[in-house]
């Protein structure tokens, strides 16, 4: 499991501002107690923030809360126990689906059993088996709570990065009064919403181009290219969820805005120049994710170009190049580029870095059903004297990962102009 912890924000009547939720895969978990019907409100919030939700029940949970309410809150099939993985490989998709893991509530029974690493039924089983963040929100009596056995398992947990949110303190439904009930669905919806936060790029601004440009012939037709601008986006949405100040520059895409990022609209290539180079001044970090246009008609029809009997040559000229002028600024941020190759993707990644003059690269391999239109993707990261290999995963996870080697190399960078400039004033 990938270690995590946050700090949990306080329940109230009102709704926190839930933008990092929007889209991600969350999987509930839900034990046998009396607090299961608080996870069936959890489910509707999170469906009302827009997140993609999976319930998977322990074979108690149905005597507390039925599936069919699961089923109608999530709109998805509920799994309960092994009967339910059809396919023998149900709990893997599912451990591999999931962004976040969340139990709750979470029994004596179900932390002791996760602290030995056991996998005795479907839904310990998918926590063994995925690497997503884990979350448990422990709801037991008091004297359960307190007892030596529970404090040890919870605190081994917590070594092993599973975060504990809660439990809370007052009254049980036994009628006695203490610490072990369940954290209120927005305490909780607050905690998975924190814990997308990484800060890893916090104080800085981050300027993303993604999608394509339309270069028009005339007020009909355009020339452009495949690209569906989900990099683009799910990079920006990385971004911001490391902290930065956002502003994405799209092309003409069908996605919607990622919730707490500035997004421009451009049409052409040098429509996204133009608002780049408004942009970059005071910016960071620039990630050239979009796919530009290399060539743009000479001229541009006013009416629409009728077909012709013969043949038609169509000159073309070069369009902007929006990486390399950004990378040719003094000064300039920290530039970013992608590069999407159908052959020798490792030569070519590393001639465009030279080319453009940048740090970092991103390439991938297109066709064939690669890289454009698809949710998933897989990029080769390059870099002066180094390589680094991100295999096939959804595009959130990979543009995760590629933003945490974003902000890694940013670091350096710095980190060595500063020794630089230093060392010039000190001669």
């Amino acid at each position: 499991m990938i270690s995590l912890r946050l700090s949990v924000g306080a329940a109230s009547g009102t709704l926190p501002d839930m933008n990092f939720l929007s889209g991600k895969h969350i999987l509930v978990g839900v034990c046998g107690g009396i607090a299961a019907y608080k996870s069936a409100e959890l489910v509707r919030l999170l469906r009302g923030v827009d997140a993609e939700v999976r319930v998977v029940m322990t074979a108690t949970a149905g005597e507390f809360v039925g599936t069919r309410t699961f089923q109608a809150l999530s709109g998805q099939p509920v799994w309960q126990g092994w009967s339910d993985d059809r396919s023998g490989m149900d709990h893997i998709e599912l451990a591999r689906w999931a962004d976040r893991i969340l139990i709750a509530p979470a029994t004596a029974d179900l932390l002791a059993r996760l602290a030995h690493g056991r996998a005795d039924d479907l839904l310990a089983a998918i926590c063994l088996a995925s690497q997503a963040p884990l979350l448990v929100a422990p709801a037991m009596n008091q004297a359960m709570w307190q007892h030596a056995a529970t404090q040890a398992n919870v605190s081994l947990l917590g070594e092993r990065g599973v975060h504990v949110c809660g439990p809370a303190t007052g009254e049980q439904a036994c009628g006695e009064v203490g610490a072990g009930r369940m954290l209120e669905p927005q305490g909780l919806l607050q905690a998975l919403s924190d814990s997308f936060q990484q800060g890893t790029l916090t104080g800085l601004k981050v300027v993303v181009t993604a999608g394509p440009t339309r270069e028009s012939l005339d007020p009909v037709r355009y020339l452009s290219n495949r690209s569906s601008g989900k990099m683009g986006y799910a990079v920006a949405a990385a971004a911001r969820e490391a902290g930065a100040a956002v502003t994405l520059v799209s092309g003409p895409v069908s996605l919607e805005a990622p919730a707490g990022i500035s997004v421009v609209r451009v049409e052409s290539a040098q429509n996204m120049l133009d608002a780049v180079l408004r942009e970059v001044p005071d910016c960071d970090i620039f990630i050239a994710a979009a796919a530009v246009a290399d060539y743009q008609p000479v001229e541009t029809a006013s009416r629409k170009i009728k077909k012709q009997p013969a043949d038609w040559a169509l000159p073309l000229q070069p369009a902007p190049d929006i990486l390399a002028t950004v990378a040719g600024l003094q000064p300039r941020p920290f530039c970013v580029g992608f590069a999407a190759e159908t052959e020798n993707l490792q030569q070519n990644a590393h001639n465009k870095r030279l080319s453009k003059g940048i740090a970092l690269l991103a390439a991938n391999q297109v066709g064939g059903g690669l890289g454009f239109d698809a949710d998933e993707n897989a990029l080769l990261l390059v870099w002066e004297g180094g390589q680094l290999q991100l295999e096939k995963d959804s595009k959130y996870r990979l543009a995760k990962r590629l933003i945490e080697q974003v902000a890694r190399h940013y670091k350096a960078s710095t980190h060595s102009t500063n020794r630089e400039h230093h060392a010039k004033h000190s001669a």
